[in-house]
Order: structure tokens, then C-alpha cells, then sequence
């Protein structure tokens, strides 16, 4: 006997190009998933991306309920990536509501119920018919609850609630000792289950995404996400740019680097590494395009002063404002640290040729060829510290 084939089932795209890949398509639609792991993870930052990419990109309004930060704070801690939320919401896009929960305030009884925030969360939804949803995060809603009854019905109210609206719901939560999530209830009524996790090792931070429970698909269990895209689809240019090295150019068939390479010029020491990346940028600077220097060795000062002794002359740059220097002790913070310096630095507007020179301040006062101090930044030591407290906690 012939039996009907079973419908595969429907998933809604989050965006994030390398988890639809694992997830062959994304979160099951209609449906809810809990996102859990510890502080620092992403959990926040994947759900935003959701909701963000589902207004924008899929035609797919969302409401975001927010249990810890408000929306102005919510706002201003994404503005950074891009993502204009309160555009959005002018644009009845997306709809972003703070419930202040304060545990003093809960009183724990047989008759506690969801009823009022299913009344406010069903308005938000209904007011621009959103099709995705993000709670953020479920410990916040349930913080002065011990009661295990209690919770178990609560949680199995909600998550069912949520599927007879028909929304595809993000639901964030905090990762318990021994447990996905501090109540250790929530992954048995969830859909789809993913544990985001941030460890750091040898000073090198790791972002990791685990997909712990998938109903109804199949998925790539263990996945690492990098920071760029899995799929290397970007724009390649086929303009040449010179060396500053006329020999150098003639060995590169007489034009020097492809505009938007990286080059590796390495060598032992004193084999001239800098002095070929010094030429670089000097001949950037005669073309009057802007340059940045990431050091980690040698302070601006030193660099500039060697430089001048073959010939080469960088004070003018700097002061032109078309030459910046970043300096930076390798342990004075993780891989991410760095990373996110060179992105703010590539980033920022800098003065273009032919506007008013620049002495090129730092945020601290000082100017871009001044010697680094002896002392490492207040950020810098917390995130140190951060990072050795994580290793410990790991290698424990």
C-alpha cells in the first residue's frame, strides 16, 4: 500500500547565510526555538539579526520583547552593525516593547499566569502583523519563580501560545550549570534547540554554534561559524596599484598588487619586511589615498624614525592626515579586540585629500606618532582579565 509522502517541513531564513546553510534553510516556520548560552555569546545579537533580516530582506515584520534592556538601549547597541531599528519601527517594520519584570514585584500563587503579557505580546503581533517574534530572555520572565509546577505549565502555555499565532519565535535564554538553560525545562517544549558558546583559549576567542535538537530536519550537528561568510562570493578587482618599489612593480608584470589583495611579506629579521610595507604606504599617501598602520612590535615613533634613515619620510603623512598609526601590545588584548580596533579604524571617516590637515588625535589625547603608554587602557585590562577568567573556566 502506497502511503502519501509527508510534506517536508516549511523553515523561515534568518539571514545568517552560514546557519541557513547547516540548517538547509533556517528555524521551522511557525514555530518556536530557544537560542541559550552564556553571557557574551551572541544570543541577543542572533536574535536582532532574525528579526532585522526578516523586516528587510524576507518581507517579514517582528516584534521584539525585551525583558532586560530598553529599547532605546537595545537601539544603540545595534546602531553599530548597521541596523537602523528605530527607522524601522517609524516604518511599522518592526515593533520593540520593554517589559520591566522585577522579582520583588512577582508574588508566586497556584492562580500566576501569562495572561496579561499573551494580551500585550497578541497587540504588538496583530498591530503590524508580525510574522517573527524574539523573546529575550526567558529567565527574566520567570526570575521569581521556584516552582517547578508552576514554570513547567507556564513554559508549555507560552510555547503553545505562541504556535497558534502562527509566528516563527526566537526565545533567548541563559545556560544553566549542567543544563542548556538556568530552568533546565525550556529545550523539552522547543522546537529547534541552538547553543551558541564564546570561549576564550590561549588569548584566542572562539565563537561556537551547536545545533542540539532539530524536530522534523535534518542538520549539520556541529558547525563553527566564522566571522565572515562560509561562501566566498565577494567582488574581486583587476586594477593594479604600484609597490613604491619600481623593481618590485617590474617583477608584478610592471604594475605592482591587485587593488583589494592581501599581500604576505615575510622574512627573517632585519630582511626588510617593514621597509617594503613603509614604501607601500608612502606611495599610497602620493596618490592621496588614506592609509592605516597596525603595529605590534615597534611604537609609531620608532617606525617613522627607521623609515626616515632609508629615505623615507612618514611625519608628512601624519600630518596631513592621510597616514594613521595604531599600536598595540599582542597581549594586551584577544584576537577579537584587535579585530574590532581595525574595523573601527577602517571604518571612521578620515579626512580626504585636499580638506583641512588633521594632527590626528587619539580618543585619549594623544597624537597617532606619540609612543604608546607604558600602561595598558582600562578596556584593555578588563578584556584581559575577561579572557584569562574564561580560559581558566574552560581548562577547568
Amino acid at each position: 500500500m502506497d502511503h502519501p509522502p509527508v510534506a517536508k517541513l516549511a523553515k523561515t531564513r534568518t539571514g545568517i547565510e552560514g546557519f541557513d546553510e547547516i540548517t538547509d534553510g533556517g528555524l521551522p516556520t511557525g514555530r518556536p526555538s530557544l537560542v541559550c548560552g552564556g553571557a557574551g555569546c551572541g544570543k541577543t545579537l542572533f536574535a536582532i539579526s532574525f528579526l532585522v533580516h526578516g523586516a528587510t530582506r524576507f518581507d517579514e515584520p517582528g516584534v521584539f520583547m525585551s525583558f532586560e534592556e530598553s529599547t532605546d538601549e537595545l537601539a544603540q547597541n545595534v546602531a553599530s552593525l548597521g541596523f537602523d531599528l528605530p527607522g524601522l519601527i517609524q516604518n511599522k517594520r518592526i515593533v520593540l516593547d520593554h517589559v520591566r519584570v522585577e522579582r520583588s514585584e512577582i508574588e508566586e500563587t497556584g492562580d500566576y499566569d501569562l495572561e496579561a503579557l499573551f494580551i500585550r505580546l497578541g497587540y504588538a503581533i496583530d498591530s503590524i502583523g508580525a510574522r517573527r517574534v524574539v523573546l529575550d530572555t526567558i529567565e527574566s520572565l520567570f526570575s521569581g519563580l521556584t516552582n517547578q509546577g508552576i514554570l513547567r505549565a507556564e513554559l508549555r502555555r507560552l510555547f503553545r501560545w505562541l504556535k497558534d499565532k502562527g509566528v516563527t519565535c526566537v526565545i533567548t535564554g541563559e545556560r544553566g550549570e549542567g543544563t542548556l538553560t538556568r530552568h533546565g525545562l525550556e529545550e523539552y517544549v522547543s522546537d529547534a534547540v541552538i547553543l551558541l558558546d564564546h570561549r576564550v583559549i590561549d588569548e584566542i576567542s572562539t565563537r561556537r554554534l551547536r545545533i542540539v535538537k532539530y524536530r522534523g530536519s535534518a542538520h549539520g550537528t556541529i558547525a563553527v561559524l566564522p566571522v565572515t561568510s562560509l561562501g566566498l562570493e565577494h567582488t574581486v578587482s583587476s586594477e593594479r596599484i604600484s609597490t613604491g618599489i619600481a623593481r618590485l612593480d617590474t617583477m608584478l608584470a610592471g604594475k605592482g598588487y591587485f587593488r583589494g589583495s592581501t599581500i604576505l611579506v615575510s622574512g627573517t629579521a632585519g630582511s626588510g619586511k617593514s621597509s617594503v610595507a613603509a614604501h607601500f604606504m608612502d606611495a599610497a599617501c602620493r596618490r592621496g589615498e588614506r592609509a592605516l598602520v597596525f603595529l605590534f612590535e615597534e611604537s609609531p615613533a620608532q617606525v617613522m624614525r627607521n623609515m626616515k634613515s632609508i629615505g623615507i619620510d612618514l611625519q608628512p603623512w601624519v600630518d596631513r592626515g592621510l597616514l594613521e598609526f595604531h599600536a598595540a601590545r599582542p597581549s594586551a588584548c584577544g584576537l577579537e579586540m584587535h579585530l574590532s580596533r581595525m574595523h573601527r579604524a577602517i571604518d571612521r571617516r578620515g579626512p580626504r585629500s585636499g580638506e583641512q590637515p588633521s594632527r590626528g588625535i587619539s580618543r585619549r589625547g594623544r597624537p597617532w606618532h606619540a609612543d604608546a603608554p607604558r600602561r595598558l587602557p582600562q578596556e584593555h585590562r578588563d578584556h584581559r582579565a575577561h579572557d584569562q577568567s574564561l580560559a581558566r573556566q574552560d581548562r577547568g
